[in-house]
């Protein structure tokens, strides 16, 4: 008996544990050498099996039926069932019960966003594209999330249109400057432009910003605490409380410069960032563009205001320990997204369930628009998949 069943479910968070070799064997051959090999240090214990792993390549054939008799509340990260081994996977999805997810990297993009040689970071992005088409390629459940920086538009529309070509099913953008310029620069009205035009959506995801708070603020003259895996790489209490900020910023420069009003069949999410700040978010927005629309002309121009924007175009993940009900209740239930982070260990082990305490006492069509509906408004070619039920 699958995990999730008695309606449609849609993921809008999963993820691949890359082996070492992932981007670096997906790479021109001329770039291989110069594309910074793949460290996975950050994953603390998780990562100490990850020789053993590469060498085999999956679980071993007595493990399998034990992984999956437990799948949501059993092993996690490298340990789990499909967490590299695309056979596995679409065995996992079987149990899991979830029509589809978009499936992202775990470790390499927290690395190929931050090359300095712009060359360099766009090889790897096309590398980190190609092994992700790949490992999604023989499941269409499995929604594959390409890497795309933005700091050349030149390279970036190129490097769109091959991941594009590869069947990407959305483009994970870092949250921050693109090269000096606003994501609501002119120059980058073409990147905008062809994934609206595509039905492709593009993504934050944490790992593409800084996930740490300044280290001055860790400073306490005590010792520092380690983080959730027991180094000093991951999220601690602190950083949590500011996780969302790059991405809240980003999409409030979209807005304002007038991105979504431009191009109105661009869809965009926010994901794994949390999503107690949007309601805060639309209403800072709003009073923003009341305000200053008497001395910004772009502003004026709006048709509408930009909380009617946001829940026309973009989406978010909630974490499973947040109250979505209160949520929705604050803002709007066209705006929030299920998923199960899986199989990272953040995910939780029964994330159905969490979510499902928090609703309790809402509308059916509320949970419905939360597992299926939202998604479909984010990726419409999803809707081949699964009818919502």
């Amino acid at each position: 008996m699958p995990y999730a069943e008695g309606r449609t479910f849609f993921d809008a968070d999963s993820h691949i544990m890359e082996l070492p070799d992932w981007l670096v064997s997906h790479a021109d051959p001329l770039m291989r050498d110069r594309i910074p090999p793949l460290s996975v240090s950050s994953g603390g214990p998780m990562a100490e099996r990850l020789i053993h792993y590469a060498a085999a390549g999956g679980h071993s054939e007595e493990k399998i039926p034990e992984l999956l008799q437990n799948i949501v509340g059993g092993a996690k990260n490298y340990e789990a069932l499909g967490a590299f081994n695309q056979r596995e996977r679409t065995m996992a999805l079987d149990e899991l019960g979830f029509h589809a997810q978009l499936v992202f990297a775990s470790f390499s993009p927290g690395q190929v966003f931050w090359i300095s040689d712009l060359e360099v970071r766009y090889a790897a992005c096309r590398a980190h594209n190609r092994a992700m088409a790949e490992f999604c390629g023989e499941d269409p459940r499995l929604l594959a999330v390409a890497l795309l920086t933005l700091d050349d538009p030149d390279r970036a529309a190129i490097e769109l249109d091959a991941a594009l070509e590869l069947g990407a099913k959305a483009i994970w953008i870092p949250a921050g400057h693109c090269g000096g310029r606003s994501p609501g620069h002119n120059d980058l009205d073409p990147i905008w432009a062809r994934m609206a035009e595509a039905g492709v959506p593009f993504v934050l995801h944490v790992g593409g910003q800084p996930i740490q708070i300044r280290p001055q603020y860790m400073n306490t003259g005590r010792p520092q605490p380690t983080d959730w895996l027991g180094g000093a790489e991951n999220v601690r209490s602190k950083d949590l409380t500011v996780l969302h900020q790059a991405a809240e910023e980003f999409l409030s420069v979209m807005v304002l410069d007038g991105v979504l009003e431009r191009h109105r069949g661009l869809r965009g999410g926010a994901i794994e960032l949390g999503a107690t700040w949007v309601p805060g978010m639309l209403r800072r927005l709003d009073h923003a563009a009341e305000i200053w629309a008497r001395s910004e002309p772009e502003l004026r121009d709006f048709t509408r205001r930009p909380s009617e924007q946001i829940r026309d175009q973009l989406a978010f993940t909630p974490y499973p320990f947040e109250d979505v009900g209160a949520l929705i209740r604050d803002s709007a239930a066209d705006l929030y997204l299920f998923s199960s982070d899986y199989p990272h260990t953040e995910g939780g082990r029964n994330p159905i369930g969490r979510f499902e305490s928090s609703l309790d006492g809402l509308d059916e069509s509320v949970r419905t628009s939360f597992y299926a509906e939202n998604f479909l408004k984010l990726l419409p070619s999803a809707n081949e998949l699964a009818p919502v039920a």
